[in-house]
């Protein structure tokens, strides 16, 4: 007997079975079944059954012989399954990488609930994807399993029939089954809820819900959406049947009038000329099933009286002047912003009239990110040096909390922001300023940049697209022809930045001023930073950064961390940060919910990060030329090498010069780590070769040697980079000057 039935009703979705099903037979958790369920599909339904039928035991396909709806094709699979828990997946959405896994563990953890609740994702054709909104209900806190009455909250998470495992013997017990017609969720989710007598939750995204531009019965216009009164007819048939359940009948009568309100207001569901007679149906439910005690809130409460006294017209006539509220607000909105930029950029005019204040900075990074990278480190360190200096930091106002207390915090597009920038002395950025920025003749623009360039930058993207995408190859040089300096980290930096920023700045060869915690961090700190990210005492803490994918659109995960866990053992965790650039695209993705897998993408310092861990796993990352000043393993996951080659291109070989070992798939980094080469000679002697050619100045004074050139002014004795083998490392032991390049 399996553990799980999963139940798949297949109706005109060929284009989306094959993924629907492949997300099922790729989880790494088996002990399942599929039955496909071809509810007379006049497409390929029936035959992409049979096919994955032939190919796998596991799957098993009926068919219907007339088509008979989602109510319907889901009891047929109901009486063909023997799972221990019913999972149902419609035949367009799909599974979550180790969602099975994750939703074992889960019933194991709660004794075996009769109804296990999980978290779904809205995915878009663009790549988008979109976590439910009600996630928080959802939160693994209380007891490990409850009563509707206990966590009744849960009600506001979608009730559908696919974000849930249902125990099949309490379903058997309970005679549960789907009605036909639309909306059959309904009296299927309610009754089951009401009338489990355990319920637990899963605060992990298990469901990729798909939102199809078209197709989808909730896009659909027809009568067939009036046959949710027949739905709601048979929830409160069943409260009525069951006494204990009568606490229940307020709450139902609210949602039920909500439900009704949104499919009224929805365009393209109801057919025309059909929305009056609508309304009079919700008009005679309501007062058939009204029972006053559920907490309304005040636009809801007129919404339902207009509904109790049939005012059709009424409430048409308010919905569509909330419409047209909506439309002038947003209107008004953007013109007022727009008057503000103007008075903003007029402001910044008048500024530019005033004299350089020769004492004040201003620093930012990441286009207004949190206090980081080598901007953080020279602030931090001009402040210390320079008499008198006053330095600013900008940011967004949720970065601010990161910016130290000495230093002023500005925000984008404020009077202050534009003043600082027409009247600062010295601009300090690891990208570009607001293109609009004037840059002055007694001011001094410093660019940092962010990492030694492994992959194609600046004007060498020309000639990638994918990559490029809308740049602005004459805005990139307008803003180039700014700078002053331009930091290098080495000479591979300093030869790709000339050639691919050209412009008169003069290169300052001096090494990479974030850098310099690495070598001045005490021990105390680091493990004070590993109590901080929870890493348990004892534990080796991997920490996985992967670059970001220009070729790609969706959240990729090219590593599974589950599956990699579960190999390594209980003495690793696992730290995950996302790429800047996918942070925000992943913000509705399901996050790793083992307890050995942490996510750090929210923290603030990626330098603090590289500190706690104790190994670094990336692919194209620049932080590999950074990470190896720690002398610490470095191992490369290029699953997509080729792809990446052809959409973005690297300067050199990774594979013939890498800082450790490489894999080029999961399974080859299974084996790196079951057998130690991770960390073994041959990884040490290609980080130590690594080092050697790309770290030369990396020694914990880039940062003084930056503000004593650039903020002082001082040409000569400047502390010298100290040699690798006085820096505690296996490296090749050499000592270089700092050098300078001004470029013609």
């Amino acid at each position: 007997m399996p553990r799980f039935s999963v139940i798949v009703p297949a109706y005109r979705v060929q284009a989306y079975l094959h993924a629907c099903l492949d997300s099922v037979l790729d989880q790494s958790y088996k002990d399942y079944e599929i039955i496909v369920v071809d509810d007379c599909s006049p497409d390929a339904c029936g035959p992409i059954a049979d096919e994955y039928a032939a190919r796998d035991p596991r799957v098993s396909a009926v068919h219907l012989p007339h088509n008979a709806g989602l109510g319907p094709a889901r009891n047929a699979g109901v009486a063909r399954a023997s799972g221990d828990y019913l999972l149902f997946l419609d035949g367009d959405d799909t599974f979550t990488p180790e969602a099975l896994q994750t939703i074992a563990d889960r019933l194991d953890a709660t004794g075996g609930p009769d109804v296990l609740v999980y978290d779904y994702a809205r995915t878009y054709w663009s790549g988008g994807v979109v976590r439910n909104t009600f996630a928080e209900h959802l939160a693994e806190t209380g007891p490990a399993s409850f009563r509707l009455a206990q966590r009744p909250e849960l009600l506001k998470v979608l009730m559908v029939v696919w974000n849930k495992a249902y125990r099949r013997e309490f379903i058997e017990a309970e005679g549960f089954t789907f009605p036909p017609g639309y909306y059959e969720d309904t009296p299927w989710t309610y009754p089951v809820l009401m009338a489990a007598g355990s319920i637990a939750v899963l605060d992990a995204v298990c469901v990729g819900y798909r939102q199809r531009r078209r197709g989808n019965i909730l896009s659909t216009t027809t009568r067939r959406h009036f046959d949710v009164f027949d739905q709601y007819d048979r929830v409160f048939a069943f409260i009525g049947s069951r006494p204990e359940l009568a606490v229940w009948r307020p709450v139902m009568f609210r949602r039920m009038l909500d439900h009704f309100s949104t499919i009224y207001t929805s365009r393209g569901r109801l057919p025309r000329g059909t929305r009056a007679e609508f309304f009079r149906r919700a008009r005679a439910h309501c007062r058939r099933y009204r029972t006053p005690g559920a907490p309304v809130p005040c636009r809801t409460r007129l919404r339902h009286a207009l509904f109790r006294l049939g005012a059709h017209r009424t409430y048409r006539t308010l919905w569509a002047g909330q419409q047209l509220r909506g439309r002038l607000r947003g209107r008004y909105t953007a013109l007022r912003r727009a008057v503000r930029g103007a008075v903003l950029q007029v402001h910044y005019r008048v500024q530019l009239r005033l004299p350089v204040r020769p004492a004040e900075a201003v620093f930012a990074a990441y286009w207004h990110r949190g206090y980081t990278c080598s901007p953080a480190a020279l602030e931090a360190t001009a402040r210390a040096l320079v008499p008198g200096l006053r330095t600013s930091w900008i940011c967004r106002p949720e970065d601010a909390h990161t910016v130290p207390s000495a230093t002023r915090v500005l925000h984008p597009g404020t009077y202050a922001y534009w003043t600082a920038l027409a009247r600062s002395k010295y601009l300090v950025n690891n990208v570009n300023f607001d293109r609009r920025l004037v840059k002055r003749r007694d001011q001094v623009f410093l660019q940092t940049h962010h990492g030694t360039p492994l992959k194609t930058m600046g004007t060498d993207l020309v000639h990638r697209p994918a990559a490029a995408g809308a740049m602005d190859f004459g805005q990139l040089l307008r803003n180039v022809d700014k700078w002053d300096y331009s930091l290098s980290a080495n000479q591979h930096s300093t030869l790709v930045w000339e050639r691919t920023y050209p412009s008169g700045y003069t290169t300052l060869e001096y090494g990479s001023p974030r850098n310099d915690a690495f070598h001045r961090t005490p021990q105390a700190e680091i493990a004070r930073l590993r109590e901080h990210l929870a890493v348990p005492a004892g534990r080796t803490a991997l920490l996985y950064a992967p670059t970001h994918r220009d070729y790609r659109r969706d959240p990729h995960r090219p590593l599974d961390l589950e599956r990699l866990v579960r190999v390594l053992g209980p003495r690793y965790v696992i730290l995950t940060r996302s790429h800047y650039l996918d942070a925000a695209a992943r913000a509705g993705v399901p996050r790793p919910s083992h307890p050995q897998i942490i996510d750090v993408t929210g923290h603030p310092s990626v330098e603090e990060l590289c500190l706690a861990s104790d190994a670094l796993i990336t692919d194209y990352s620049s932080l590999m030329f950074d990470y190896v000043n720690l002398d610490r393993p470095v191992v490369l996951h290029l699953p997509d090498r080729e792809a990446y080659e052809a959409a973005r291109g690297t300067y050199f070989d990774l594979e013939a010069f890498p800082p450790g070992a490489v894999a080029r798939d999961q399974d080859e980094l299974h084996e790196i780590f079951s057998t130690d080469h991770w960390r073994g000679p041959r990884s040490a002697q290609r980080r130590a070769a690594f080092r050697a050619r790309f770290c030369p100045y990396d020694d914990g004074h880039a940062a003084e040697r930056v503000v004593r050139r650039v903020f002082l002014g001082e040409t000569s004795g400047l502390p010298l980079p100290a040699p690798l083998k006085d820096r505690g490392t296996a490296g090749v032991p050499r000592q270089v000057p700092v050098r300078e390049y001004t470029n013609g």
